[in-house]
C-alpha cells in the first residue's frame, strides 16, 4: 500500500540524512588517513558504506510501496579534526541525530497508521540504538587514552582489524 504524502516525505528526509551521515564518515576517515592511522580510517569507511546501505533500504521501502523516494540538498559541516575524541563526538552527535530522525518516523507512521511501515522503522531503531552504544565506547576509550601515542596505535589496530 503507498504511503501517504507526508510520511513519503519523512522518509525522503531520512534517506538524505543517511547520505549525509555516509559522507560525515567518509571525511573523517580522510581526517584520519591524514593522520596515518589507517585502522581509523577503516573503520570510517566502513561506517559510511553502511550508512549507504541504510538510505539503500529505505529507497527500496518506498518504490516497494509504489512511492518516490526523493535525495535531498546534502548539509555538511566542514571538518578539521584535532583528536580522535573529537572525530568520536561528531560521529556521535551524528548517530543521536539520525536516533531521532527515525524516533519521528516512528511518531509520524504512527499517527498516520501507516502499519507497513512498522517493521523498517524498527529495524533501524535497533540499528540506532547499536550504532550509538558502538560509537560511544569508541568515544570513551578514545578519552581514556587522550594523546597517548601507543594507545591511539593500539585502538588504530584494533578497528583496522574489525574491532568494537
Amino acid at each position: 500500500m503507498k504511503m501517504n504524502e507526508e510520511l513519503e516525505n519523512a522518509f525522503s528526509k531520512q534517506i538524505t540524512l543517511e547520505f549525509e551521515s555516509a559522507l560525515l564518515y567518509r571525511q573523517l576517515a580522510i581526517e584520519f588517513d591524514l593522520k596515518d592511522l589507517p585502522g581509523i580510517a577503516s573503520w570510517m569507511k566502513t561506517h559510511a558504506t553502511e550508512e549507504l546501505a541504510h538510505a539503500d533500504r529505505l529507497i527500496k521501502h518506498l518504490t516497494d510501496r509504489d512511492n518516490h523516494p526523493v535525495i535531498g540538498d546534502i548539509h555538511l559541516p566542514s571538518i578539521k579534526i584535532n583528536s580522535i575524541a573529537e572525530a568520536f563526538e561528531i560521529a556521535l552527535e551524528a548517530e543521536e541525530n539520525v536516533s531521532e530522525s527515525i524516533r519521528s518516523l516512528f511518531r509520524l507512521g504512527h499517527d498516520v497508521q501507516d502499519i507497513d511501515s512498522r517493521p523498517v522503522i524498527d529495524w533501524f531503531i535497533a540499528e540506532q540504538v547499536e550504532e550509538e552504544a558502538t560509537v560511544r565506547e569508541i568515544l570513551g576509550r578514545a578519552k581514556l587514552i587522550n594523546d597517548d601515542g601507543s594507545g591511539i596505535l593500539r585502538l588504530d589496530a584494533e578497528l583496522g582489524a574489525g574491532g568494537v
